[in-house]
């Protein structure tokens, strides 16, 4: 069971204040007083990642805070982060946050647009794989403030939003969800809130946003299993992993879909 460590905590707010320095994990362990073996083990529990991975994935966050901050070149931004060639920051940025570098910047025009297009009147829908065969995992979303807004919520192959979920659903309120047809496989639940009054920056780099994140993974070994899961959002903990996936990419791909399905 997940038992939460301070000293993991600690290390996670070291790395956030020396992200744009050359770390080491002999540096991060001896901060917290482990050896370097038992802080990955720790760190890993923890979060569900290496703390080389999770640097990494920092170190992309802070990339897309440049990018809608700063009128710095793409190649800067890369040095900026630790990374030498900018084609393979280029391609590891569009992997992760699934578009690239230039135009999430672009994105920055486009964001508040986007939702209020989507509050205007859409319904629940799958973005992912859709159906009714295969295995299920189902659930409610429920939040202990007032919420108004959306509500992305998925399947994931790692346990951080790093890429468009195997599975993916946009609520346009707390409630039920479903999805159907999974395949066997591990997947780790997680989910994110965008409210309606949000602006583009916070839509674009979900620092405050509500969301959640299950620790143990779900484990689907045949099409006939059925799974479900009560889903709390929170406000942000100092161990959650950042939001990389675009969150205006995930509202194009809905609105996409609706629109095929009105054709």
């Amino acid at each position: 069971m997940f038992q939460p460590k301070p000293e993991i905590d600690e290390a996670i707010l070291f790395i956030q204040d020396h992200i744009y320095d050359p770390l080491s994990l002999q540096q991060i362990a001896r901060h917290v007083g482990y050896s370097p073996y038992h802080f990955i083990r720790l760190f890993k529990a923890r979060t569900g990642l290496t703390p080389q991975y999770y640097i990494s994935s920092l170190r992309l966050q802070k990339a897309k805070e440049l990018l809608l901050r700063t009128n710095l070149t793409v190649r800067d931004i890369a040095l900026e982060v630790g990374q030498q060639s900018v084609g393979t920051f280029t391609t590891r940025f569009a992997e992760k946050v699934g578009v690239t570098p230039a135009i999430f910047r672009d994105q920055k025009a486009l964001a508040e647009t986007r939702l209020q297009s989507l509050m205007s009147g859409a319904c629940e829908k799958p973005f992912g794989n859709a159906g009714r065969s295969g295995a299920m995992v189902a659930g409610s979303v429920y939040a202990d403030s007032a919420f108004q807004g959306v509500v992305f919520i998925g399947l994931f192959r790692k346990p951080i939003p790093d890429a468009i979920p195997d599975y993916g659903t946009l609520l346009m309120s707390l409630g039920h969800f479903r999805f159907s047809n999974v395949k066997p496989g591990t997947y780790y639940l997680m989910a994110t809130s965008v409210s309606s009054e949000m602006q583009s920056l916070d839509i674009l780099l979900p620092h405050h946003t509500l969301r959640t994140r299950f620790h143990e993974p779900i484990f689907i070994g045949s099409n006939h299993e059925r799974i479900y899961r009560e889903v709390a959002l929170y406000p942000p903990n100092v161990n959650d992993p950042p939001i990389l996936i675009s969150l205006p990419l995930l509202m194009q791909r809905f609105m996409a879909g609706e629109e095929s399905r009105s054709r």
